[in-house]
């Protein structure tokens, strides 16, 4: 009977979050109507001022019934229409928009060249185009009289600081009517999209190799990690090292101590995971300086690693976000995956949980995240127990969460600690190539 009752209150507040989010999208659907209606009927703001205002007059007439009030407010109306019908119509111009290219680098900067031709005599115009906030400041151009023929050019700078995905434009022409009620915008060049691809570096990771073995040898056939862990040699003690490895009969031999090292399994399969948990992330007004670098630093590793030959593919909190991708020529989609990546509420367990239920177990595995909860650890123990090889390399932006990432060494993973103002290329060549515990 219990559980009946609970299960009807959970199936009614399902039911009444179900109705308030369809009526906030009703909500959103009538306010984006009035907008097009709005833009539609080409008013500028004095415009729209003037025709609200008209239904005051209006409203007092009815209510007094007062001639002049009516006459006032029907004016007012018919000096709008009067403005609306003799504004100017769509302008004989053309446009011819040069420097933009669909894909740039972070850090890259742009000149923009815009030339203007018109087909025929034309009055004062204003020329416009969108930019984004991160990338400049809008063009706003105003164009006082231009004859037939009459060829002019304008020019701006993009400076593409942020990775992300950006419209420029559209860039279009704006034209008035003599008191400024109403207006007319022609579109001269439809809005581009740009993406700016996240900084690569060059970095060093090489899964396929042994790891004392150099030059890198690669065998016809990939063995998953747990039977490629057979015995190879032996070696001088380092810090770091399990002292469960350590070889004693050796060591008192050679009055040194002594290590045994194993011969690593061998794969070609990469499985890059990006923590998108808002939550995880240091928070900067509306840019997250742990999340880029996090992004940076996948984007580094997946062009690696394709243009090596592996087979790459990219797990996000909420689902794949890529599907499995090999050679250098898929670097360019890769990066346009990296682009566009958000971050999300989803937590990184999600993603930990559908890889410890992937049979899968044949992949290298590099974790970026900043932060490890108790239960990511649980499941990471689960994962690497499955013989999955993991990396971790923690992007420390606050020194409480960096103590949770010793949680991954103790499980027997690779922990890499950068930090936010360390070089990618740096901290992964040195770390990542070999890997250390905290």
């Amino acid at each position: 009977m219990l559980a009946r009752t609970d299960l009807r209150h959970r199936t009614r507040g399902l039911r009444e979050a179900l109705d308030r989010v369809r009526d906030a999208s009703q909500v959103a659907a009538v306010r984006r109507r009035a907008v097009h209606a709005w833009d539609r009927l080409g008013l500028t703001t004095v415009g729209q001022v003037a025709l609200v205002a008209s239904v005051i007059p209006w409203i007092a007439a009815r209510i007094a019934a007062g001639t002049t009030l009516y006459v006032l407010a029907y004016g007012t109306v018919a000096v709008v229409l009067t403005a609306t019908f003799l504004a100017p119509r769509k302008l004989r111009i053309t446009a011819d928009r040069t420097g933009l290219f669909p894909r740039v680098q972070k850090g890259d900067r742009l000149e923009v060249r815009i030339t203007i031709t018109a087909e025929r005599g034309l009055s004062s115009f204003q020329l416009e185009e969108h930019i984004p906030e991160r990338l400049g400041t809008a063009l706003r151009v105003p164009v006082s009289r231009v004859s037939a023929g009459q060829t002019f050019e304008y020019s701006y700078s993009l400076n593409c600081a942020r990775r992300g995905v950006y419209t420029i434009g559209p860039l279009v022409a704006i034209t008035q009517d003599p008191i400024g009620v109403s207006q007319r915008r022609t579109v001269l060049a439809e809005p581009f999209e740009l993406l700016v691809h996240p900084r690569v570096s060059r970095v060093s990771d090489r899964p396929l190799t042994r790891l004392y073995e150099d030059p890198p040898l690669r065998p016809p056939v990939s063995k998953p990690w747990p039977s490629g862990m057979e015995f190879y040699g032996m070696r001088e003690y380092r810090p770091g090292d399990d002292l469960r490895r350590i070889v004693w009969r050796a060591s008192a031999r050679t009055q040194t101590l002594m290590v045994s090292e194993a011969e690593q399994g061998i794969t070609d399969h990469i499985t890059l995971i990006l923590d998108t948990d808002r939550g995880s992330h240091s928070r900067e007004g509306d840019v997250s300086e742990s999340f880029e670098y996090a992004v940076e630093a996948c984007a580094s590793l997946g062009v690696r690693h394709l243009v090596e030959g592996y087979e790459v593919r990219c797990e996000a909190n909420a689902g794949p976000l890529t599907r499995a991708m090999r050679g250098g020529e898929r670097s360019t989609q890769y990066l346009d995956v990296m682009s566009r990546v958000t971050t999300d509420r989803e937590p990184l367990a999600t993603v930990l949980r559908r890889l410890v239920n992937d049979p899968r177990r044949d992949a290298h595995t590099v974790l970026i995240t900043p932060k490890l909860h108790p239960t990511d650890a649980a499941l990471l123990k689960l994962l690497i127990d499955k013989g999955v090889s993991v990396t971790v390399i923690g992007v420390v932006w606050n020194e409480e969460d960096a103590h949770s990432l010793s949680q991954a060494a103790a499980l027997g993973a690779q922990v890499t600690p950068v930090g936010l103002g360390d070089d990618v290329a740096a901290a992964l060549t040195h770390e990542v190539r070999v890997g250390r515990r905290m």
